[in-house]
């Protein structure tokens, strides 16, 4: 009970620095790993134990499926190549590099244990990547590439670590049945997790008709598809990614716009829940740990988790930049398709930072190798691991966004694509009522169209880059936001009044209930109509 007490005002307080990171624009990955480092140095709370079975079924599902299911299915078909590049190939690479590395630095490593710690921290993190990427400015197709890569690689990490624990504790390891046995239980998992998707699909489409149970649903769905391929000795990770992509591409034919809302704040909720609650759990094991490699020099650890975050860092230009510029030398429809900018190859390399995966895989590790003998070296690989996170996203993280100004990269501005859609979505509209509305009574057709010609008009007072119309036209600061903004201010109106009589005990309950998540709906459209730069 006691631990559970401290985990509970633990996660109030990842909440509060939560806040203090979107008050400040600070991301929030970077606040939680220092979290878990000041959680280490506070005397008194207790070490809790988490049994490294279930480290992957509780965080690895809901984390990837939530990720998946924020990634465009388009952007990830369009940049297939460079993601299958960088979340097989450069997992693979960093695996290589960084065992051969800790072997030859570390003399108690062996071989399966430093090809074990390389496969830990071979996977860049889908949520560090986004949360740290966001609000820079950078090019639809990098942030694409970044996402995709963090989504897939986490299978290709997983099946090297898979294997690398299995030449542990079996003690055999044969690199041709390894490769073999990656293609099948990629191939099978994605097949699962499809046919998870679609039955998802048939039963959310077909017989849900209620937003509790269909945000329920959504919040199994990930659990099933990943324990279902598992089960089959296929690939959960892929299983669950393949599942989100399939059924976030179709949310608008299952979901009502009660469900959407619904579904995507809880997701919010519960993923801001278990980033929080990993990096407390490592933070109230951080001192065990350290404890468990107290026979090593402080200067050997110092040593040894600086060089290995220094060729995590490094492995990713050195397979980066080849990968980039030998499939444009070698075809000519990739250098006519594709633009190149070497300074985004550059934010690429320097967009590796590691996070939750990476951490939960470590907590995994099992406690003992057999009934008589503990793991080899278990707190040592999770100290080395936590050194890479700590690393780069602290180092990558913080100084990202000065890479950027000093590459001095145009920020990508969104806004032009956003008036383009609103314009097209509009006049279609439009013209839909124009054809097919004509015999509706004069005054409601009037009303209608009055609707959308007003959207059409505050378009056209959209405060556009100076050129886009192509004749150097500026427009005024006055964008078409001030409409929804006297909208909003009306909404606060409504509400407040109708609090008023609620307080009064004049309007009933589910009266009451019902206008407020009218008006709450209404809000929120509202806001997103508010662009924010």
């Amino acid at each position: 009970m006691e631990n559970i007490t401290v985990i509970i005002m633990l996660l109030f307080g990842v909440a509060f620095l939560s806040l203090i990171s979107k008050r400040y624009n600070f991301p929030i990955p970077i606040v939680l790993v220092m979290c878990g480092v000041i959680i280490s140095v506070i005397p008194g709370l207790p070490v809790i134990a988490l049994s490294p079975e279930i480290v992957f079924i509780i965080f690895l599902p809901p984390l990837l499926y939530h990720a998946a299911w924020h990634t465009s299915w388009s952007d990830f078909k369009q940049t297939i190549r460079p993601i299958t590049l960088a979340a097989v190939g450069l997992v693979f690479f960093t695996t290589g590099l960084v065992a051969v590395v800790a072997h030859w630095l570390i003399d108690d490593i062996s071989w399966p244990l430093a090809f074990l710690l390389g496969a830990i921290v071979s996977p860049p993190d889908a949520v560090s990547a986004t949360a740290i990427t966001k609000g820079l400015g950078l090019h639809p197709r990098l942030i694409a590439i970044l996402e995709g890569e963090s989504l897939v690689n986490d299978a290709s990490g997983l099946v090297a670590y898979k294997y690398a624990l299995t030449a542990i504790t079996a003690g055999n390891f044969v690199l041709w049945q390894a490769g073999l046995n990656f293609v099948l239980m990629s191939v099978l998992g994605i097949a699962v997790g499809l046919a998870v998707g679609f039955i998802m699909y048939y039963i959310h489409k077909k017989f849900v008709c209620d937003d509790i149970i269909e945000v329920t649903l959504t919040l199994l769905t990930p659990f099933a598809s990943y324990l279902i391929a598992e089960h089959f000795h296929g690939s959960g990770v892929l299983a669950v990614v393949a599942t989100g992509l399939f059924l976030a591409a179709r949310t608008g034919a299952i979901f009502s716009h009660e469900s959407r809302i619904m579904t995507n704040t809880i997701w919010d909720v519960l993923n801001n829940i278990l980033n929080g609650l990993i990096f407390i759990l490592i933070g109230l094991q951080l001192r065990q740990i350290m404890d468990g490699i107290s026979n090593y020099s402080g200067n050997a650890l110092f040593i040894w988790g600086s060089v290995i975050s220094i060729v995590v860092i490094v492995v990713r230009f050195l397979w980066v930049i080849p990968a980039t510029v030998i499939p444009r030398m070698l075809s000519k429809r990739i250098r006519e398709k594709e633009e190149f900018d070497y300074r985004n190859m550059i934010v690429f390399g320097w967009s590796g930072m590691r996070g939750v995966v990476s951490m939960a895989a470590a907590l995994a590790l099992p406690l003992m190798l057999n009934k008589t003998e503990e793991f080899p070296l278990r707190n040592l690989i999770i100290y080395l691991v936590f050194c890479v996170i700590l690393s780069t996203l602290v180092i990558q993280g913080l100084t990202l966004p000065w890479l950027i100004k000093k590459l001095k990269i145009e920020r990508y501005s969104i806004l032009a694509e956003e008036y383009n859609v609103r314009n097209v979505i509009v006049s279609e509209t439009i013209s839909h009522i124009e054809d097919n509305f004509s015999l509706l009574d004069d005054e409601l057709l009037h009303n209608i169209k009055s609707k959308y010609e007003v959207k059409f008009n505050r378009l056209q007072k959209t405060e556009l880059p100076a050129n886009f119309f192509g004749n150097g036209k500026v427009l005024d600061g006055q964008i078409f936001n001030e409409f929804t903004r006297v909208q909003i201010d009306l909404l606060n109106v409504e509400r407040s009044k109708l609090e008023s009589m609620h307080k009064k005990g004049s309007v009933n309950e589910e009266i009451f209930r019902k206008i407020e998540k009218e008006l709450d709906l209404e809000e929120t459209r509202l806001w997103m109509e508010m662009y924010e730069e």
